[in-house]
């Protein structure tokens, strides 16, 4: 049996009375029945924090296919076989058990494994991706390079492309998807006790539970038009194809459980809304459109162009704004450079203060409404390090006259 031994910090007020030095078992426990997964959710929910991790496929369908969920609990590294359970009901629990923290390591993906698969997400959850960040590990640290900075331990990557839908999974694949969650509970502690003393918890945890709201949240299909690059564009009648087109194909990619791509891409989508074709040798002369789509879908598509151009101006969707012109690049140098200084003076990477689409949220909200708006991420802790002091700016700057090319 493989044991690595660490110090162990206590990772919640439940886990207080833990010895200061304890085994990490490496070896993975496989889990395929009901009655031991029972067994071991009941004592998971006795527990303060559990880690978790998930191995998945998705190279050929829309949602991710889980082929693996791991699990370290400080006495052990469990494999539960997603594909044994119909009913996994009891672990849904302790994913949503509010008593338990779920620590995870750049969780976004392993949120979507759970919805898809549960339709439920874990919550609360720790990830100790953004926390390594606020402690001083450098930003969008991976997990073996975190590991390493925070224990001084070398895990191999090497099963990181396997087919984790194959049954029997081979001994080195078990093994790496177990060293995927026998150091996270370790790292949780420590890094809980840097962020307490620098007085940060309450930020990570802030960020966290952001990543499960969003996690939680319903796609619009009607705005997935707005993504579309160059969308802005397009006149009225060319944003209704557009919505339409894309409307669709996320439907139908969902139906199928098709990449949205297999079926068209942005390029094709855009040039259709252009065009709007009203014959198949018209549609067909896009290039790059697939030709199975075009066999399968070709006249669907021909009668969400024509239904848009039936549209009154009243139903057509919202103009996507325009770039901004390029005259307002000195003003995010600007705008980045305070942000820059602020990281430093607090010690952190500037990416996790700001992201650069907020950018250009905040200086839309000056040239578009009557009030100059913050993007909400930046009301919350961030507000005192950076939000108010960009607001400061902007207004500094005086009117951002001309405002778009």
């Amino acid at each position: 049996m493989a044991v690595l031994w660490h110090m162990l910090l206590p990772v919640d007020a439940s886990c207080k009375n833990s010895p200061e030095i304890m085994p990490i078992v490496t070896t993975p426990t496989w889990v395929d029945q009901p009655e031991t997964l029972t067994t071991l959710c009941e004592r998971w929910r006795r527990q303060g924090a559990i880690a978790i991790d998930t191995e998945f496929m998705r190279s050929d369908t829309f949602y991710p296919i889980a082929g693996l969920i791991q699990v370290g609990d400080g006495q052990g590294c469990y494999l539960i076989d997603p594909l044994a359970f119909e009913d996994l009901s009891a672990f849904t629990a302790v994913l949503t058990d509010p008593a338990v923290t779920k620590v995870l390591h750049a969780c976004s993906e392993d949120l979507e494994v759970f919805q898809t698969l549960l339709a439920a997400v874990p919550a609360p959850v720790f990830d100790t991706q953004i926390g390594a960040a606020f402690a001083g590990y450098g930003y969008s640290l991976g997990y073996a390079a975190l590991v390493q900075a925070t224990l001084g331990i070398d895990i191999p990557k090497g099963e990181t492309r396997s087919d984790w839908l194959q049954r029997p999974l081979s001994l080195a694949q078990r093994e790496y998807a177990a060293l995927d969650v026998a150091h996270l509970l370790v790292i949780y502690g420590k890094l809980r006790q840097q962020l307490k003393a620098s007085q940060r918890l309450a930020w990570v945890r802030e960020d966290c539970a952001a990543l499960v709201a969003t996690a939680q949240l319903e796609p619009e299909p009607d705005l997935a038009y707005c993504k579309v690059g160059f969308a802005w564009k397009l006149d009225g009648v060319g944003r209704a194809v557009l919505q339409g087109l894309c409307r669709w194909r996320e439907f139908e990619a969902r139906a199928c459980d098709l990449p949205r791509n297999r079926l068209m891409k942005e390029a094709q989508l855009f040039e259709i809304a252009r065009r709007q074709p009203d014959e198949l040798h018209l549609l067909q002369r896009i290039e790059g459109l697939p030709k199975r789509t075009l066999n399968d879908y070709g006249e669907i598509l021909l009668d969400i162009v024509a239904n848009a151009q039936r549209l009154p101006p009243s139903a057509w969707p919202e103009a996507v704004p325009l770039p901004l012109h390029r005259r307002h690049g000195a003003l995010i140098k600007q705008l980045k450079a305070y942000v820059r200084e602020q990281a430093q003076q607090h010690d952190l990477p500037p990416e996790v203060l700001i992201r650069k689409k907020e950018y250009e949220q905040l200086l839309r909200s000056a040239l578009e409404e009557t009030q100059l708006r913050l993007p909400p991420r930046l009301k919350g802790w961030r507000y005192d390090i950076i939000g108010q002091g960009l607001l400061q700016e902007v207004v500094a700057a005086g009117p951002l006259a001309g405002e778009e090319e």
